[in-house]
């Protein structure tokens, strides 16, 4: 059973996580994660609709092993049978870890049928990639991370 932090919990994990690192391997993110809340860059205030409308279309990351060192990310929502989802390369990197990817794939599908997909260009700059700073993957099912863009987000494992 998940038992969620809170944002101030989230906070203190983070800095304790600054100096210590986590010890997330890739193995520990495997599966499919449903994004459950978002916080501003403060990390203090919900965004209490958004994360509503987020776990409404079943936002979720999507991590699977390659066995070269790398991971399969995937990054979809859903709108009833409508499917957008971006697919491409993930990689974990440093002692916090970072999470760094990059979607070179866009599919859009209703029910199963492919009715768009192309092919996307993504940055080769590391400074311009997208990324995860992970903060923790409980053993209860919860995995928090901090994005490129300063939020903080909160997936659980989908069962």
């Amino acid at each position: 059973m998940m038992h969620p932090p809170s944002s101030s919990e989230l906070l203190k994990l983070e800095q304790q996580v600054r100096r210590e690192g986590t010890g997330i391997r890739s193995s520990d993110l495997q599966g499919s994660w449903r994004l459950q809340s978002v916080w501003s860059r403060s990390g203090t205030e919900t965004s209490a609709v958004t994360s509503w409308m987020l776990r409404l279309i079943n936002a979720r990351l999507e991590l699977s092993e390659t066995g070269d060192g790398s991971l399969s990310i995937s990054n979809a929502v859903n709108l009833g049978a409508l499917e957008l989802r971006f697919r491409g390369i993930a990689q974990l990197h440093g002692q916090r870890p970072l999470l760094r990817f990059q979607f070179d794939n866009l599919s859009l599908s209703f029910s199963n049928q492919t009715l768009l997909q192309r092919p996307l260009n993504p940055t080769t700059e590391p400074r311009r990639q997208p990324f995860f700073a992970l903060i923790r993957r409980d053993p209860s099912g919860w995995l928090a991370a901090r994005g490129r863009g300063g939020g903080l987000a909160l997936w659980s494992l989908k069962g």
